[in-house]
């Protein structure tokens, strides 16, 4: 089901599209149409592309109700019932008319000149995609044990006040994650979409969507930018803050890692099939662990403790013979053909 397009689509098309993809989180969304309404953009139109992925809440009604508001921009509402962002961000490529598509997230309060700095960034530098900085929205304060070093794993990453080229082996620590980055709408049709078989499914907390398809653009040699004056607040739920939590993740994620560094090489060093270089970061980790295991280091402790974890995870992940192109659901966009479309370093 599609919501009714606006009369103001006639007008022409949008050169600007913002997208956000959301599952069962009704009022938090509510919040981050709000700010992407107030946003301070007068030389562009844009529009918002809302999709519903498989909610069961009342995200439906309340994307549409906000949609038939007076003075909003317009706001198309898509659904894709099958379940993971990665579907719903390809729903979404495939029917925005913008240039240039910017992602947020349904936890995320974008500045009100986010789009406007994102834009410009983009103008300005000729890049192909974009990197914004995000912030934390702590629902609760955080736990004296959560440090700067864990801010990955809440989705808070924050690159600094400097903007920066990023391309292949040239900050590529800067990866664009859904809740601040956008990309010129030719990059899709170029290289596909993003990867079904990827991301949080099924309630795990796999990731790594995100980080293939920034692979599959340095690899095809697109070029982005960091913009810290476009910034965003990136909703930190409680129930994050737990040490179990971040365990699962990182082990989890390590794995991941593990496989997608077997289709995307970035060394012909190995020892016992695993990177050096890896070797060498788990051999650092471990130290920086046994370092900090005396009184008053407990942050830093927990931190070195669960990079030690990765490393265990992406272990497990190396030496075992999964792929993350095992699944045949990978979804393709325009100009993509499935798996096929995927393109190494």
């Amino acid at each position: 089901m599609r919501g009714s397009c606006r009369s103001s689509f006639d007008e022409g098309p949008p050169l600007i599209s913002v997208i956000v993809a959301t599952h069962n989180r009704s009022s938090l969304l509510a919040e981050t149409l709000a700010a992407l309404a107030a946003q301070e953009i007068a030389r562009e139109p844009f529009e918002i592309v809302v999709v519903d992925n498989a909610s069961t809440d009342d995200t439906l009604r309340v994307a549409t109700l906000f949609g038939s508001r007076p003075g909003v921009p317009p706001i198309r509402v898509l659904q894709e019932p099958r379940p993971g962002k990665s579907h719903a961000m390809n729903k979404a490529v495939a029917e925005a008319r913008g240039r240039i598509l910017a992602c947020t997230d349904d936890d995320v309060l974008p500045d009100p000149w986010w789009l406007a700095a994102i834009v410009a960034a983009m103008d300005e530098t000729r890049a192909d995609f974009a990197v914004g900085r995000i912030r934390p929205r702590w629902e609760t304060t955080p736990p004296r044990w959560v440090s700067a070093r864990l801010s990955g794993v809440l989705a808070i990453p924050d690159n600094g006040p400097e903007r920066f080229e990023i391309r292949s082996g040239v900050n590529e620590h800067a990866m664009p994650i859904g809740a601040n980055m956008a990309l010129r709408s030719d990059v899709v049709s170029t290289i596909g979409g993003w990867r079904a078989d990827l991301g949080k499914l099924q309630h795990t907390l796999r990731s790594g969507e995100d980080h293939e398809f920034f692979l599959r653009m340095l690899g095809a040699g697109m070029r982005g930018v960091y913009e810290p004056r476009a910034s965003v607040a990136h909703f930190v739920p409680a129930d994050r803050l737990r040490r179990a939590y971040f365990l699962r993740w990182l082990h989890d994620n390590g794995r991941i890692v593990a496989a997608i560094d077997r289709e995307y090489p970035g060394t012909s060093h190995y020892l016992l099939g695993i990177p050096r270089y890896r070797w060498r970061g788990a051999g650092t980790e471990c130290l920086r662990l046994a370092a900090s295991l005396v009184p008053g280091k407990g942050a830093d402790r927990f931190a070195n403790f669960t990079r030690v974890l990765w490393y265990i995870g992406y272990l497990r992940g190396a030496l075992s013979a999964g792929s993350v192109a095992g699944s045949d659901d990978v979804a393709s966009a325009p100009g993509g053909s499935g798996a096929g479309a995927w393109q190494g370093q």
